[in-house]
């Protein structure tokens, strides 16, 4: 699969607004610690990548999941179903391209609570669209999945959202035209 560099340039200043059926979140992106991967979801937010799509994955005092386009023509109760089944494809979906790990040159890169980073698959520069919210730290994954971003207002929204809730939509807030 390519490998895609964003056009989008991150000023560090931008915010994602992260609206669920749960309720909005807002997180600070790091854009000066993760430039590709704040591009890069940028790009997809502003573009509607993300409407409609549904959490997948809900593990209990590790992470609340979502971004697979896989998730876009079910139902919430179909994601539900299906969710934890190998052969439904959750979870396998992406934009159709990859991006470059940063979780070797970024900083700041701690799953603390909150934190948002983006899942891959084994291979480290196999991230694309898929991104976590921590809950609670997540120190033993700080060496091998970029976080782009700590969320700001909305911890009591990411408690309460689970497999099958919608993401209506991200709005980024702060964007450098």
């Amino acid at each position: 699969m390519a490998q895609y560099t964003p056009e989008y340039q991150p000023t560090g200043e931008e915010v994602a607004v992260i609206k669920t059926s749960k309720g909005d979140v807002r997180v600070r992106l790091a854009g000066n610690d993760a430039p590709v991967h704040v591009g890069n979801f940028v790009e997809l937010a502003r573009k509607g990548f993300y409407d409609g799509l549904k959490f997948h994955r809900h593990v209990p005092g590790f992470v609340i999941q979502g971004g697979c386009p896989n998730t876009r023509d079910l139902s919430c109760d179909e994601v539900v179903a299906k969710a934890g089944n190998p052969f439904a494809g959750l979870g396998t979906g992406g934009p159709g391209y990859t991006i470059k790990e940063e979780f070797s040159t970024n900083p700041n890169n701690k799953h603390a609570d909150g934190a948002l980073a983006m899942a891959r698959s084994q291979d480290p520069n196999s991230a694309g669209s898929q991104f976590y919210l921590c809950l609670g730290a997540q120190p033993m994954l700080d060496s091998g999945y970029t976080v782009f971003g700590q969320t700001v207002e909305g911890m009591d929204v990411i408690g309460q959202l689970r497999v099958g809730d919608e993401i209506l939509g991200i709005e980024i807030e702060n964007v450098a035209d």
